[in-house]
């Protein structure tokens, strides 16, 4: 077996610093700072931080009501009108550009807010 020498272990080292910088770099970064509730009749923003009350929000679709509920930075679906509900099952969303919507009742909520909102993504 070959030991190790200064060159390789100063390679392996600034590869891992790489890697830790661009996992840190390109994590969402913020705290979320409101939710964009989109229905049939609107768009409304709602402030994420509700000071520890949660905020429940009905949205009314071509289905009935679907009910948000936002707490502490924090949004989930809690009930709606929709036969699969896969909304319900999405579990909460915190994190900025997540998205949770009820396609048959055509209600989205989503996350917005945090720092670097300039770029998304991008491509070559």
């Amino acid at each position: 077996m070959r030991r190790l020498k200064l060159l390789d272990l100063v390679i392996l080292f600034f590869g891992i610093g790489i890697s830790v910088y661009s996992f840190i770099s390109l994590s969402p970064a913020g705290e979320a700072s409101g939710m964009v509730v989109t229905g049939d009749q609107g768009v409304w923003v709602y402030p994420a931080k509700t000071g520890g009350e949660a905020l429940l929000v009905s949205v009314q679709g071509p289905l009935g009501d679907t009910v948000l509920e936002i707490n502490d930075g924090k949004a989930r679906v809690i009930s709606s009108p929709c036969l699969n509900q896969t909304c319900i099952a999405a579990g909460t969303i915190h994190r900025r550009g997540a998205f949770i919507a009820c396609l048959p009742n055509r209600v989205m909520v989503s996350v917005e807010g945090g720092e670097d909102e300039d770029l998304d993504a991008s491509s070559w």
